[in-house]
């Protein structure tokens, strides 16, 4: 008899309105990220002014996917679906420049700041793995889910500080702590089944047992349907929206997230979980 493989279908959407007040450069970061063992099959739509825009599409490490473009002054309307299929596939070793980037502070992980909070509280941990898990226990219970809490210039260190975020804010906290006891951590971008309220997701990677495992401290979705969007340092390199040059706000943005075949998995958020 054959043996099965086992497919993870998923469907997402996303839809958002701008308003362009003068002409904009984007960087748009809402494309599913192309994996090995991943089928997707999708379509973007820009249209500014009632003019279909033209989009050129940028591939950059870890699968991730850019569509740039430029767009008038007025009102800026952008719609992406995508069907997902994954199969399971053996677990990528990080490589030796994935953990040296992982370990080093960026724009909003400041490890370097934080290493003495970080080694007070979880250098005692002596397996990485626990050193994670308790950093983790130490976001949820330490910090509250506020909508519209930070803004694009909050930091790990400004939300350890004021004790509240949303999950960009969480995933920069839990990837800041991680690295400044040594735990090499990156800030993925997803797209999340069972997230409530929906919105785009952000979750956390660390490079234990020879291997990617995610974290996610918000406890919102579980993660093993999480679908991968980008990869890298923190939000800056994760944003699903970027104006590279003009001025554009943001007035509306629907988002939406469902596994095609069976019911949302349970997560006890402690357990070690692989993204694909």
């Amino acid at each position: 008899m054959a043996h099965m493989v086992e497919v993870r279908r998923s469907e997402v959407a996303c839809a958002l309105t701008f308003t362009v007040a003068e002409r904009a450069e984007f960087a748009l970061g809402v494309g599913v990220g192309l994996r090995p063992g991943r089928t997707v099959d999708d379509e973007l739509s820009v249209v500014g002014n009632d003019q279909v825009v033209d989009v050129r599409v940028v591939l950059g490490p870890d699968g991730n996917r850019r569509h740039l473009f430029a767009a008038a002054p007025g009102e800026l309307s952008i719609s992406y679906r995508a069907v997902v299929a994954d199969r399971p596939r053996e677990p990528e070793r990080p490589t030796e420049w994935e953990l040296l980037t992982a370990l080093l502070p960026s724009r909003y992980c400041p490890a370097d700041r934080m290493t003495g909070f970080a080694r007070r509280e979880f250098g005692g941990y002596a397996d990485p793995e626990e050193r994670v898990r308790a950093i983790c226990d130490y976001v949820f219970e330490h910090l509250q889910y506020t909508p519209a809490a930070s803004g694009p210039t909050t930091d790990a260190a400004d939300t350890l500080l004021d004790g509240r975020g949303v999950c960009r804010d969480y995933a920069h906290l839990v990837a800041t702590l991680c690295r400044a006891v040594e735990v090499p951590a990156r800030v993925v971008g997803v797209y999340a089944p069972g997230l409530s309220p929906m919105d785009f997701h952000a979750v956390v990677e660390t490079a234990t047992g020879g291997q990617w495992r995610v974290w996610d401290a918000t406890r919102l979705a579980p993660r093993s349907s999480l679908i991968r969007v980008s990869t890298g340092r923190d939000a800056a390199d994760t944003a699903f929206a970027t104006i590279l040059s003009g001025h554009a706000d943001l007035d509306r943005m629907e988002i939406t997230a469902i596994v095609l075949d069976g019911d949302l998995p349970a997560d006890d958020h402690r357990s070690p979980v692989r993204l694909l």
